[in-house]
């Protein structure tokens, strides 16, 4: 994947189709990737209501969030020929159909959908990670789908269905990083990159966790923000270019025993700067570029570790609600757009306006 330029980005058609025709073989509307000059541009048709097959589940999404990750399949950076396909990972909604055989839900459940269709529990396989919605396989910008009963969630009581449509991509993937790979405990330093969904989501579990999280940005309005969620420690990056050197004084000198990275090649040598002895670093995007270097100095000489997350598996997500329901955590939304907006939802995801997650409503 290469850095994200504006110029690069596609302008998002919507291609109004007829009505649906709600007679003997109802329809749903769906946004599907259309080929453009450069990538994809979203169309919006409608196709028949999907069935059940045998162990799968209809679902009515009502509502879906986006990730940088919809915006490379936009730009066309993933293998092979996505026309057609119906793009986005994350979504929420309630079963209104159960195919033969399946056991783990019934009609008028609340469930999110897993990223990966068929990774369920243990360490990633081949079969599992080319599984994952708005890429490998269909994804959820749709009224219905249909996917097998493995792929899905109960979400938490307390969350509306925007709140829950944050959580398969960003939320997965921070609490992977900190507890899972990361093993956080209380009073530990993290470090987030940003105010994206990951960073945010991170702030947020690390200090319903009793960590202290140290958050970079730009926007010093942003940053305000991101003091009311629990930051012991706010960057701005412009101010401050050399801002390592500011995480370490508002560690005291000790440095952060985590670090979500997701900014990549022009972050992860600061990053590694910031880092405590025997830190941990989660590689897990790269906004700047992908191709960071680094010398085994910087990371072996503070004892530390690093891992690539690459989200995680339903039992994953599992135990992140199970957090998120004890501490009655509400995902920070800044923006719902309607289902006809979806365009422009991407665009603005795009622009970098956003302070967490921006949500679709359906």
């Amino acid at each position: 994947m290469h850095l994200l330029r504006a110029s690069a980005f596609l302008t998002l058609l919507c291609v109004a189709t007829a009505q649906p025709s709600w007679g003997a073989e109802p329809q749903v509307r769906r946004f599907e990737l259309e080929r453009a000059e450069k990538g994809y541009q979203l169309a919006l048709r409608s196709t028949l209501k999907p069935v059940p097959a045998a162990g799968e589940v209809l679902v009515r999404i009502r509502a879906v969030s986006l990730n940088h990750r919809d915006l490379y399949v936009l730009q066309g950076m993933l293998p092979g020929d996505a026309s057609g396909r119906v793009p986005v990972s994350d979504g929420a909604g309630e079963v209104i159909d159960v195919g033969p055989g399946v056991t783990r839900f019934k009609r008028g459940d609340r469930v999110a959908t897993t990223f990966f269709e068929n990774w369920n529990d243990g360490a990633p396989t081949v079969a599992g990670i080319t599984s994952a919605r708005g890429g490998d396989r269909a994804g959820v910008l749709a009224e219905m789908i249909t996917t097998h009963e493995d792929g899905l969630v109960r979400i938490p009581d307390h969350l509306s269905y925007e709140e829950a449509a944050t959580l398969p991509c960003a939320g997965v993937t921070a609490w992977n990083a900190l507890f899972k790979h990361g093993h956080l405990n209380a009073g530990q330093f993290v470090l987030l990159e940003g105010t994206g969904g990951v960073s945010i989501f991170g702030l947020q579990l690390a200090s319903a966790a009793g960590a202290k999280p140290v958050i970079t940005s730009s926007s010093d309005t942003k940053l305000d923000r991101a003091k009311s969620l629990g930051a012991v420690g706010t960057i701005n990056y412009k101010t401050f270019p050399n801002w390592d050197k500011e995480v370490l004084k508002a560690t005291g000198g000790a440095g952060v025993s985590h670090v979500l990275e997701i900014g990549g090649k022009d972050t992860l040598p600061k990053a590694l700067g910031s880092l405590a002895i025997g830190g941990h670093v989660a590689l897990i995007g790269g906004l700047t570029g992908f191709d960071a270097s680094l010398t085994t100095g910087q990371l072996s000489g503070r004892m530390g570790s690093m891992t690539a997350i690459y989200v995680g598996s339903r039992e994953d997500f599992e135990a992140l609600n199970t957090f998120v329901a004890r501490h009655k955590l509400k995902p920070v939304i800044d923006k719902i757009f309607s289902f006809e907006e979806a365009p422009a939802a991407f665009e603005y995801l795009r622009s970098g306006s956003h302070f967490g997650k921006v949500v679709i409503r359906l």
